[in-house]
């Protein structure tokens, strides 16, 4: 039979969801439309970008107290294994499947993928158009995003949440949150990308979706304690800073997947999108420096690297959509704005100990409003202009909004229904969550 007809498992039950749309032919297997060259740029990509989540790992790891360093890499590793079988089994579906009112995908569409095959390209229902590479390859390569979006989130509640409230907590998490802002910008009928809301590499999907579920964590979670002022500043200070360049130089190398395999060809907007995110970056982590600079006195390698991450952050939903100029003022304003916002949160008191919401979130907002200002039509074909702005704005709004709501009465619900909620013991967390949780 051919592949539409194998997607009907659910189709006539007396549980039928809002009708599927169904606006073009499935693709059916043709070996002879597959190119080699844009197969092997997005397999590589997708390596590039699975590359990233141990980069945060790293990144994460320097940055926190040596006795949690092992449970926040647990937590980003751990992702690499749970969400890839959510991807399998209904994340890809959800986010990439038929779509049912331009809000989310008939869970059906890609079950286990297994009507999907190399010889089969992309096409409908997750791509509008037929393409030349295979649509197991696109889904693969979405995994590797939907796997390092919720490690992002463990920022915020570093050494103080549990590891099994965890794992609950990112397996509801990514279907109600990551899946719907996938499917509303990024499948061809999902509701805000046919409105016109553009996101090149992530930064509503992914950035902002994850920024704000930390900021709407720390709130739930509640901020770290401390018995002298000695004990706050040794749980602020990174305990490994080599660990924190490595992690930065991996996820530096790995974002040119993240922004140019998102291109979904080997072209010239993927050359845009590297060359841009290169260029972001460097400008953000050498302005970042010297704002710290002024600002603390000396200039410091943690600052630098934080700085880089902001830039590239900001830069991923502009990457395929502006010329180099554009991208070395994103990297200008987005060192300022996150550096502003890490200030923002230290007068609000919000423990968001890895900057996840100052950095990404607010990084992905910023860029994301950045792009209706600055997006050039004879790069994507996306021109700048008020309305654009206006429905970027809305779209931040509207998904940032969305992401702290869910997120928060997520983590609440499984802090009341959790025996003792989603925070360890204050005997474990002095003990420290390696030896306390993990034994290690």
């Amino acid at each position: 039979p051919d592949l539409h007809t194998s997607h009907t498992l659910l189709s006539h039950t007396p549980f039928d969801m809002p009708e599927w749309t169904e606006t073009a032919p499935w693709p059916q297997p043709n070996c002879d439309a597959i190119d080699a060259g844009t197969t092997a740029w997005m397999m590589t990509c997708m390596a590039l970008v699975l590359f990233m989540t141990p980069g945060l790992a790293f990144f994460y790891g320097g940055l926190v107290h040596r006795k949690s360093v092992l449970t926040i890499i647990m937590q980003c590793i751990i992702s690499m294994g749970l969400i890839a079988i959510l991807w399998l089994i209904i994340g890809f579906s959800l986010a990439f499947g038929q779509s049912g009112g331009g809000f989310i995908g008939n869970p059906d569409s890609y079950f286990m993928l297994w009507n999907l095959d190399p010889c089969t390209p992309v096409g409908f229902p997750m791509q509008s158009g037929p393409g030349n590479y295979p649509g197991l390859l696109f889904a693969g390569y979405q995994m590797m995003f939907a796997i390092i979006c919720p490690a992002l989130i463990t920022g915020a509640f570093a050494d103080r949440v549990k590891f099994e409230a965890y794992l609950i907590f990112i397996t509801v998490w990514l279907l109600l949150v990551y899946c719907p802002f996938a499917h509303w910008v990024w499948n061809p009928e999902g509701f805000l990308g046919k409105w016109g809301v553009k996101d090149f590499a992530g930064g509503i999907v992914v950035h902002i979706s994850a920024g704000m579920a930390a900021l709407a964590s720390i709130f739930v979670v509640g901020n770290r304690k401390f018995d002298s002022e000695e004990e706050r500043e040794a749980a602020h200070t990174p305990h490994n800073r080599t660990f924190v360049a490595l992690g930065t130089g991996m996820l530096w190398f790995g974002w040119f997947g993240f922004n140019g395999g998102s291109a979904l060809a080997a072209d010239g907007i993927a050359v845009f999108a590297i060359v841009n995110s290169s260029i972001a970056c460097a400008m953000a982590m050498f302005c970042w420096v010297c704002i710290e600079w002024v600002h603390i006195g000396k200039p410091t390698l943690v600052g630098a690297c934080v700085g880089a991450i902001a830039g590239l952050a900001t830069i991923t939903p502009c990457a395929g959509f502006v010329r180099p100029w554009a991208a070395f003022v994103i990297g200008w304003v987005a060192s300022w704005f996150c550096y502003g916002c890490v200030m923002l949160r230290d007068v609000f008191h919000w423990d968001d100990a890895l900057d996840v919401w100052a950095v990404h979130g607010m990084g992905g907002w910023i860029g994301s409003l950045l792009l209706g200002l600055l997006a050039d039509e004879g790069v994507a074909g996306q021109a700048r202009g008020g309305e654009f702005f206006a429905k970027q704005l809305a779209a931040t709004f509207l998904c940032a909004a969305y992401s702290f709501v869910v997120s928060f009465a997520i983590l609440k619900i499984i802090d009341i229904v959790m025996p003792g909620g989603v925070r360890p013991s204050d005997e474990d967390i002095k003990m420290g969550l390696d030896l306390s949780m993990h034994g290690e």
